[in-house]
């Protein structure tokens, strides 16, 4: 993907330099409300911005983006540079869609969403999705010192996202030999860095890793097609309005364990790269020695919704390793709601 990308530690101190070797001036500064403190400081290092936007939301609402779209214009700004993590980098792609304007982004979390030129936005209970490279960041630049105060528990569910991206990138229809080589060491990167960051969330060298692994997984994410884990992950947050890291790591197992039996290398693959006997009995270790929450139920989704979830996980057909069968989604899903270990 024709993205630039800067990283390391301290690399936020390049903003400014970065938007004016684009010839940038009055840039709109995104993020969600809990971040506000955080982009206001970044402002300060800049010489001038337009304004700012905090209230970036989980799963792009488009009443979000249209409110968003509405200052934009009355700033006349001329760029955006989004802080945090996926909410605030969607919203900045679906205002990119919006205007043409060029995009910065400052990831605080291991989402990925950065590297891609995927947008997902919600709209009266369904999460939809594109694929365009008009939503493609220009330019990308990892701090980690930025990821020093993600809170453990969501480093960790975040990690397993991006880990949703890796394995579903090694069995994706289009997958190459590159991508497959990023992916397993991506598996690597994570498997080694997320315990230490539960044990000490101060590890610089634990919290570089992690990002080092972010970034790949956000890199496949962007350049091969993705399948059923995260088809049901859109699902439960555009229609249940699940948190969105929460969801993909109490799903991963399970949607690692329906696919087993279809690319038996691919999990030997997996299962190597996490040190672990089974790649979906592995992951569902990891969540438990993470901290995440195993079990959809405990994320808020009802009970009936797992009948509802099966039903919209069917309706457009999208390339999986195996067979699309309901009633094994229905049991895929029943298993995440209670936390149950995956059924391969």
């Amino acid at each position: 993907m024709p993205s630039r990308v800067i990283f390391g530690a301290s690399t936020r101190h390049q903003l400014a330099a970065e938007l004016e070797r684009l010839g940038l001036k009055r840039p709109l500064l995104l993020s969600t409300p809990q971040q506000v403190g955080m982009v206001a400081n970044l402002g300060a290092t800049l010489p001038q911005v337009a304004g700012y936007y905090g209230r970036a939301t989980m799963h792009t609402p488009t009443h979000i983006t249209e409110d968003a779209l509405a200052q934009l214009q009355s700033l006349n700004a001329d760029s955006l540079v989004a802080l945090g993590g996926g909410s605030t980098t969607g919203l900045g792609k679906a205002l990119a869609l919006r205007s043409g304007l060029p995009q910065i982004v400052l990831p605080t979390t291991y989402a990925g969403s950065e590297m891609t030129p995927i947008l997902g936005e919600t709209q009266d209970g369904r999460k939809t999705t594109i694929r365009d490279l008009r939503v493609l960041p220009g330019t990308v630049i990892y701090d980690v010192e930025l990821t020093l105060g993600l809170p453990v528990l969501i480093s960790a569910s975040s990690g397993m996202n991006a880990l949703a991206h890796a394995a579903e990138a090694l069995y994706a229809p289009d997958a190459n030999p590159v991508t497959s080589l990023m992916a397993l060491d991506a598996v690597r990167a994570l498997a080694r860095s997320l315990p230490r960051i539960v044990q000490n969330p101060s590890d610089l060298s634990a919290r570089s890793d992690a990002l080092y692994g972010a970034w790949l997984c956000g890199t496949v994410l962007g350049a091969v097609g993705m399948s059923l884990h995260h088809k049901l992950a859109h699902v439960l947050g555009g229609s249940f309005d699940l948190p969105h890291a929460e969801s993909h790591a109490a799903l991963l197992p399970h949607t690692v364990a329906y696919n087993a039996a279809g690319v038996p290398e691919v999990m030997r693959q997996l299962a190597g790269a996490l040190g672990t006997d089974t790649a979906a009995a592995g992951r569902y270790a990891l969540n438990g020695r993470l901290g995440n929450t195993l079990a959809l139920r405990d994320l808020g989704m009802p009970e009936s919704g797992i009948e509802e979830a099966a039903d919209i996980a069917m309706e457009k057909p999208y390339p999986n390793p195996v067979p699309l069968e309901r009633g094994r989604i229905r049991d895929l899903l029943a298993c995440a709601w209670v936390g149950a270990s995956p059924q391969e």
